[in-house]
């Protein structure tokens, strides 16, 4: 920063060390307001400038590489200092936070002018007007319009000595909407559910964030902000929350457990505190069941690259395939149901049935996006309003807005016939008051600036105070003209001028000659002399002072009359919050919905069927973001993983095939149009039915994991662990490569006894493909087994790969061919299919003979253990788990009420 400051007086300079041997008044204040904040960088407000001194100008400084200066010495060494211009702070502050640091915005609070009324060296009132945190960002400026910006709580509970066997409650709310969800998991779901939401900022408590078996994970996330034990205090969590939404009692939220209400308790206690007392308009707390929504583990929604590619990307993504929206309220909300699709067919066709009417009515899909373009985004808008960072734009938002949705109810009320969910949406988009609109029509200007202190956003003609203050400080030369002209008349003297300087002021300007007339009576009775020089002399009068006094308030008087009016209609916005709120997310319902119908009709998407049962039948199943990437029409292809005929779980299909052939390709898309559907949307196939999935997995490609010490080969085996230990019946599994990161027999091997698990444990509807040919050998021994293989046809010494999934296997893998076409060298290639030849006579010489090893035989499971025992271990584990001194009153009784109840024998 190597402009000049444009500093007060008292901040100007401070005083030489040497002089002093106390900080300066400035610095003195600086250090007391730095000490209340000691977790967040400082921006102190001087003149024009934020400047960060001490340690905060060392990290700012690095963090935004911006040029390090000193300021004055304090305890005999240089202050370092740094510093960003007011008016492109916002782009300094989302580099800030886009690193995970936290600012406090210090600003002045009173005129310099009132400061020295209390004395020439008396510093100007400053206090923090805002905890800038990753969580709590309202400005467009700092956030992505497209994507929801979360503030998460975590609270646990312990449900016994062991880690695994934890409770939590998580709580989030992106306070740019007002959304305020909350939910519960275990331990095993808690990364899945962080990986779905994507918080900006995760508080939990200090404990948590030095627990021992958590810590780890916590550190790999980005900005976790651990907090004193009081934001998690149990025992005033359900007051506190009730307080924030004015209700008697949390009943009013629906049946909360004591974690669920500590989460949200402590979500609200932050976001009260960075917005030091202001309130954002939130939804009242929304509880999310366990199992409403589809599961998906971390790795899975990487290996699916639903919102994101696997290089971080949303291009590429599923996200950015689908998305035909209009608005970003819209995308926002599309992102949400595709992170978390249902799992209550019920729902599912709630959503359906919107879509398949903009289906099906081609004229009011394209009227429909018509009017989303033009609507703004309202929540967004409504929410910096209320916490006191709108602007004229935000009001116009909130105006144009309204009108978009009174024009959409209009329009769509024509509908028929109509569904359930649409009704619900075309009585929010009536919700709101015309009047609001109808008033800000009025009052808004065409042009409007971003900030409210800039002034011009109100029309003219709507106040006639404004009018007037406009005039005099746009017209003051035209007022002063015209005031010279009549004093002119009126004295007789044609050369009288007014003119001004910053000495006098305005003054009236005659010759040494001329004067004297106005000295003499009756003139003297209205001009004033002032000053007499050499030829020259100068007089004032009341009317002249007076009018002085109006051109110079005219500005300020002007600004105030607006800010007053902006007030005015900010009031009223917020007053009917809760209608625009609802008119905004119904607004994004049908940009989802219309958006989705429009990539139907465009890509030939249909309408899934969705039951309760296990099938899982697709026909001509395409892949949504390969099929637009590539210029050659897809190959489409079937898949069905339906119980066969006498069989109660779903079946199992092995997939072999060369390299290249789109084995994995064939995987993905059906696990992707199994999310599609259940989110809500048509799929790209000829036909779907699909039984409801719990919960999906995905273990397809390579990668390691060296930051926590994993190998490639040991991410695949923690990730394929994680499928078997938790997938189900109705879940659905895709497994590609399994064991090949390892020998070849250790790698058979486990693959091996993989598919024997998932079809005589998990029982789940699953795909795994594999070049481990031997394993076809399975399919006479497992009823549910279904062998297929993916077309190719040998030309010429060439493969060529027809993309077809049929049924049947491969006996060979064309791992030379596909070598060959990487450019390998040629006599790389030639001494590969020598070896080749080698090992494949060797191999028919000595049959491995796996066709005789014995179905699943696995170790037997060890009796189960006395269930009286089991529960004293468990009680014990409980009671050297708790820790008396660290627990409330109320707390301690839980405890003992909890001991009591898991005591052997207890009802």
């Amino acid at each position: 920063m190597e402009a000049a400051r444009n500093l007060p007086p008292e901040d100007a300079a401070d005083p030489p060390p040497e002089v002093v041997a106390r900080p300066s008044p400035m610095m003195e204040q600086y250090i007391e307001i730095k000490a209340a904040n000691p977790d967040c960088l400082l921006f102190y407000r001087m003149g024009d400038f934020y400047e960060l001194f001490f340690e905060d100008a060392e990290i700012a400084s690095r963090a935004l590489g911006i040029v390090l200066t000193k300021r004055g010495k304090h305890l005999g060494r240089d202050i370092p200092m740094c510093g960003v211009p007011v008016i492109r702070s916002d782009e300094y502050l989302h580099r800030l936070i886009a690193q995970g640091h936290r600012v406090a915005v210090c600003e002045q609070t009173e005129d310099p002018a009132e400061a020295k009324k209390r004395g020439s060296k008396s510093v100007v009132r400053r206090d923090v007007v805002r905890l800038v945190t990753p969580g709590t960002l309202t400005e467009d400026t700092l956030l992505d319009a497209n994507r929801n910006n979360y503030l998460m709580a975590i609270a646990r509970a312990r449900t016994s000595a062991e880690a695994d066997n934890s409770r939590f409650a998580l709580a989030w709310i992106d306070i740019s909407t007002g959304e305020f969800r909350i939910a519960e998991c275990d331990r095993a779901g808690l990364p899945a559910e962080i990986a779905r939401l994507e918080p900006g900022e995760i508080v939990v408590s200090d404990a948590l964030y030095g627990d021992p078996e958590l810590a780890p994970y916590l550190r790999t996330l980005p900005a976790v902000t651990p907090v004193t034990r009081d934001v998690f205090d149990g025992a005033t969590a359900e007051r506190r929350l009730s307080d924030y939404f004015a209700v008697a009692t949390s009943e009013a939220f629906g049946t909360l457990s004591r974690l669920e209400l500590n989460a949200a308790a402590a979500c609200i206690t932050y976001v009260e505190r960075t917005q030091l007392g202001k309130r954002p308009p939130l939804s009242p707390p929304l509880r999310e069941a366990q199992g409403a929504t589809l599961s998906i583990d971390q790795a899975t929604r990487a290996n699916l690259e639903l919102t994101r590619t696997l290089s971080g990307e949303r291009r590429g993504s599923l996200l950015a395939s689908i998305d035909r929206t209009m608005t970003s309220a819209g995308s926002r909300l599309l992102a949400q149901r595709l992170a978390a699709p249902l799992t209550e067919p019920e729902a599912i066709d709630l959503r359906l049935d919107t879509v398949e009417i903009f289906v099906g009515d081609a004229i009011a899909r394209q009227q429909t996006r018509e009017l989303l373009h033009i609507a703004p985004d309202m929540a967004r808008a409504l929410s910096r309003l209320v916490v006191g960072r709108g602007g004229p734009r935000d009001l116009a938002a909130i105006r144009d807005g309204i009108g978009a949705a009174a024009a959409l109810a209009s329009r769509l009320d024509k509908l028929s016939p109509k569904c359930a969910e649409l009704n619900n949406v075309l009585a929010a988009l009536r919700a709101p008051d015309q009047e609001i609109m109808r008033e800000m029509m009025a009052a808004l200007s065409d042009e409007l600036p971003l900030f409210k202190r800039d002034g011009g956003f109100i029309r003219a003609g709507y106040d006639t105070a404004l009018d007037e203050s406009r005039s005099l400080r746009d017209e003051s030369r035209q007022v002063v003209a015209q005031l010279q002209a009549r004093y002119a008349d009126d004295t007789g003297v044609k050369s009288l001028k007014i003119r001004h300087n910053n000495v006098l002021g305005y003054f009236v300007d005659v010759t040494a000659q001329h004067g004297e007339k106005l000295l003499g009576a009756p003139l003297n009775a209205t001009f004033i002399h002032r000053q007499t020089l050499a030829g020259q002399v100068r007089f004032t009068t009341t009317e002249l002072g007076e009018l002085e006094a109006k051109i110079a308030n005219a500005a300020d008087r002007a600004l105030n009359l607006e800010l007053e009016m902006f007030e005015k209609l900010a009031a009223a916005t917020i007053a009917a919050s809760n209608e625009i709120k609802a008119a905004a997310e119904a607004l994004a319902v049908l940009d989802v919905s219309s958006g989705l119908a429009t990539l139907s009709v465009e890509r030939s998407y249909v309408r899934p069927d969705i039951d309760r049962s296990l099938d899982f039948v697709i026909e001509g199943g395409r892949h949504p973001v390969v099929e637009q990437a590539i210029s050659d029409p897809f190959v489409a292809n079937d898949c069905d993983l339906s119980p066969p005929a006498g069989a109660s779980s779903g079946r199992i299909w092995l997939l072999t095939g060369p390299n290249m052939a789109g084995k994995s390709t064939f995987l993905r898309q059906n696990a992707l149009i199994a999310v599609l559907a259940q989110m809500g949307g048509f799929v790209p196939a000829k036909r779907a039915k699909l039984g409801v999935v719990d919960r999906l997995f995905s273990r397809v490609g390579a990668a390691d994991d060296l930051a926590r010490g994993r190998s490639t080969f040991m991410v695949e085996m923690v990730e394929t662990a994680a499928i078997l230990n938790q997938a189900s019946e109705r879940s659905l599994v895709i497994l590609d490569e399994i064991g090949r990161g390892t020998a070849t027999f250790d790698g058979l091997s486990i693959a091996w006894a993989a598919i024997e698990h998932l079809h005589e444990q998990n029982r789940c509807r699953a795909l795994f493909a594999t070049h481990f040919h031997e394993l076809t050998a399975l399919a006479p021994k497992l009823n549910r087994l279904h062998n297929a293989t993916v077309r190719i046809k040998e030309w010429q010494g060439e493969v060529v790969f027809l993309h077809e999934v049929i049924p049947g296997s491969a006996d060979h893998s064309y791992g030379i061919q596909v070598a060959k076409l990487a450019g390998l060298p040629t006599s790389v290639i030639e001494r590969a299919k020598v070896v080749l030849a080698m090992l494949e006579a060797d191999d028919r010489a000595k049959p491995r003979g796996f066709e005789d090893l014995p179905l699943f035989a696995a170790p037997p499971r060890p009796a189960a253990p006395d269930p009286r025992q089991v529960a004293l271990d468990a009680l014990l584990a409980t009671l050297q788990s708790i820790h008396p001194d660290e627990l409330s009153p109320r707390e301690a009784l839980e405890a003992l009420y909890a001991l009591k109840q898991r005591a052997p024998g207890a009802h």
